[in-house]
């Protein structure tokens, strides 16, 4: 075990910017410019055949070219890099599950009640207020993403994932239509969205009909968007229920891909991991239980459930005893000027070698860790110095 000794780490070097490619063609031209080099290349290709019938069928080809791109439709306008805080728009047929989902992670609603739930007719929208602010929007079924009071560089320019559910417990097949032209919709004119689709209500089914569903439903996406001719969009299914912690897990991931800061977090817990003798480190949103950030070792969704439970303990002990708050969410600092941090240990063997590591990175970010065997509670205070770095570099990373 040793000590993250070299704190440039955390902000990973820029990558070179992309070095124009000379032999690119420039479409976006205007027709003099394009006339003028085909004329050109024309003239150079008629200098090598040496033939003024050849440079004639050259020149016709070259017009015909520029004749069929000016009777091409207008491409859409180019994608705007998002601005501000992460949003995330959710989609799909009646009843699939939309607002339940926004209800359990936005209110905190048990999933029980969210069988008493409404038809939502509007667009809704609730919101997480944390290390920043998290939005979902939810769009009713009958509204189609293409709709024009809907389709508004005002709700659409700023988004950062669209997610379409599938009830996995209904007539599931019908609904592919309907995602395919919004996939279809979306990679025309915002073709940097994440796209997303949640097999929902996965819960109460065996695995072998799960799992058959689910290979179904995406190897038919997938074949929808190939013979609609665009193989490579790349859309991402996950399997979901509110009543465990699977949609915490994919919902987790879908913010992940939204925040910019990923890179460096990343190469900071995978470096603690190593320098500590980690099996897992999770950097969470503790009033959502969704995790910013974890190292590049394989998930277990396992590991994520018992870290999540711990962090709903945190919570409910830092309601009845913990840090005190000032009026305006900060912390209170003592007397020496530093701020009090929280920290706790729970082990869940009998050995005492496998343990959890929690520590309070800042008011809202919390870093949840399972410990490996090479680092046992006597080698605590190395442990907490590393860690200390990594609350540092957390804390700057975000104020850039």
């Amino acid at each position: 075990m040793h000590t993250l000794f070299n704190p440039n780490i955390l902000s990973p070097s820029p990558a070179p910017a992309p070095q124009p490619n000379p032999f690119d063609l420039l479409l976006r031209t205007n027709s003099h410019t394009l006339r003028t080099s085909s004329i050109s290349a024309a003239i150079s290709a008629s200098s090598s055949y040496g033939s003024c019938t050849e440079y004639a069928l050259l020149t016709r080809q070259q017009d015909d070219q520029l004749s069929e791109s000016n009777e091409r439709p207008t491409e859409p306008r180019p994608y705007v890099r998002r601005k501000g805080h992460p949003k995330i728009l959710l989609m799909g047929q009646r009843r699939s599950g939309k607002s339940s989902i926004q209800n359990v992670i936005c209110n905190k609603m048990a999933p029980a009640e969210t069988l008493y739930l409404e038809s939502t007719n509007t667009l809704q929208t609730a919101s997480i207020n944390s290390f920043t602010e998290i939005t979902f929007s939810e769009l009713p079924s009958h509204i189609p993403a293409s709709s024009p009071e809907i389709a508004t560089p005002q709700n659409y320019a700023s988004l950062g994932a669209v997610l379409w559910l599938i009830d996995i417990q209904d007539e599931y097949l019908s609904t592919l239509p309907s995602l395919i032209q919004t996939a279809l919709f979306f990679h025309t004119h915002y073709p940097r969205l994440h796209f997303s689709v949640l097999v929902h209500k996965t819960d109460g089914l065996s695995p072998e009909y799960r799992n058959e569903a689910y290979r179904e439903i995406r190897q038919r996406v997938q074949d929808e968007l190939s013979d609609a001719g665009i193989p490579e969009y790349e859309i991402a299914f996950y399997q979901t229920s509110i009543f465990d912690l699977s949609i915490f897990d994919a919902m987790s991931k879908i913010l992940q891909g939204l925040i910019p800061q990923l890179p460096a977090l990343e190469a900071l817990l995978t470096r603690l991991c190593s320098a500590c003798g980690m099996q897992k480190a999770y950097l969470f949103d503790t009033a959502s239980k969704l995790y910013v950030a974890t190292d590049s070792g394989p998930a277990v969704l396992k590991d994520y459930e018992v870290c999540a439970d711990y962090v709903d303990l945190i919570v409910d002990i830092k309601a009845l005893y913990g840090w005190q708050l000032e009026a305006k969410g900060r912390r209170k600092s003592d007397e020496n000027g530093e701020e009090n941090i929280g920290e706790s240990v729970v082990t869940f063997e009998k050995s005492g070698e496998a343990y959890v590591y929690a520590r309070e990175i800042t008011e809202h970010l919390s870093l949840i860790c399972i410990m490996g065997k090479g680092s046992t509670p006597d080698k605590r205070v190395l442990i907490d110095y590393n860690v200390s770095l990594l609350q540092d570099a957390v804390v700057e990373i975000f104020k850039m």
